[in-house]
């Protein structure tokens, strides 16, 4: 049974949904971004020889984190080097285990595909971003810390005793708290930590800073960005050249990332979705549901290889952020092509973004 999140349906469970999957699989929705934060922050010596603070995305799809689509082949990489030398971080890699199989009991989610207008995104980004111009932007010190409290869930191709199938991993809650200077840290989030988290903070093996990049941004890096869209978009050009499948769909998933899981300030945040209205092929989608069930009018692009389409969804009304998700629009995809139009492959929702004094203070959610 399918799960449209615009109308819930029950949830089907797995017949062997207490295994874990026998064979590698494409990394499940919102993982890569947990991955990428360990490898930036907490395992140095050994993960830094051996693998890239940020893996380069190939050409094939998967999702992510937590965001967006990565390859099997990456995946792996990472998840094994993780494995290898930072299972300490994670408390015992068998707690891990368990909170995987507890999300990955969710639904699979499908969605009506919203009608697209080719030239409507222009003038519905100018719009956005001249309500995103009006709203107040909290002033950060540096000993306090950003929050996002966020809500995810999506479906990934999943293979047990050599039989694949779709599989989805439930809604769940993510919480981040960020220092400004990325130097301290902490997540929360079921199925990739323990129910006390684990830690974001580290220097690098030298007892430095990790550098900052728009793929890993920090606060202050965010802050030190420029606001002209040209030069902003210039910048993540150049900083992303030779990741993902194309120049154009990798600027927009990089936008998308910032808009979704960091605090930037105002003047950045009005030049990212200026700079977004510049980039080929984006469009805009008539309707979108978010990961909490809210609906809203989006901003897309479509992969043209792997058929999926990453929408960010806005309040129809204030025109506030809300979310991103990401939908088999065209084609299949997958293994053995099992995600089908239709297939929500990925959905976030956040749900409040915050100043706070402390690691684990937690402001209320947004309803």
């Amino acid at each position: 049974m399918n799960a449209d999140l615009s109308q819930p349906h029950p949830v089907e469970r797995e017949e062997n949904e207490h295994f874990l999957p026998a064979v590698e699989r494409e990394l499940p929705a919102g993982r890569h971004e947990f991955h990428k934060e360990r490898l930036m922050t907490r395992i140095h010596d050994d993960l830094r020889t051996a693998a890239p603070a940020r893996p380069t995305r190939s050409t094939s799809p998967r999702r992510p984190f937590l965001r967006r689509p990565i390859l099997l082949a990456v995946a792996a990489c990472v998840l094994a080097g993780t494995i290898a030398t930072g299972a300490n971080l994670l408390g015992t890699q068998e707690e891990t285990d368990r909170g995987a199989e507890t999300v990955a009991t969710g639904p699979v989610l499908t969605t009506r595909i919203g009608t697209v207008d080719p030239k409507g995104a222009a003038q519905l980004l100018d719009r956005i971003s001249v309500a995103a111009a009006g709203t107040p932007a909290p002033a950060v010190r540096a000993d306090q810390f950003i929050y996002v409290g966020s809500k995810s869930a999506g479906t990934h191709v999943r293979t047990v005793n050599g039989r694949s199938s779709l599989a989805g991993d439930e809604l769940h809650l993510r919480q981040t708290w960020k220092s400004p200077d990325g130097t301290k840290g902490w997540l929360i989030e079921p199925g990739a930590t323990g129910p006390e988290g684990v830690t974001l903070a580290g220097l690098t093996e030298t007892g430095q800073k990790p550098t900052a990049t728009l793929n890993a941004p920090t606060y202050d890096y965010l802050a030190a960005l420029p606001t002209d869209p040209d030069a902003l978009l210039q910048k993540i050009y150049t900083e992303t050249r030779g990741q993902g499948r194309t120049p154009d769909q990798e600027a927009f998933t990089t936008i998308g990332d910032l808009l979704r899981e960091s605090y930037p300030p105002a003047a950045l945040t009005v030049a990212l979705y200026k700079a977004a209205a510049k980039i080929p092929g984006v469009v805009m989608v008539d309707d979108a549901v978010d990961a909490a069930g809210r609906h809203g009018v989006a901003v897309a692009r479509l992969d043209s290889t792997s058929g999926q389409r990453t929408e960010w969804i806005f309040d129809n009304t204030t025109l506030a952020f809300l979310g991103e998700r990401t939908v088999q629009v065209e084609g299949s995809s997958g293994e053995q092509g099992l995600i089908k139009p239709g297939t929500v492959v990925f959905t976030h929702a956040v749900m409040t973004r915050a100043i706070v004094d402390r690691i684990k203070d937690t402001p209320a959610l947004s309803s």
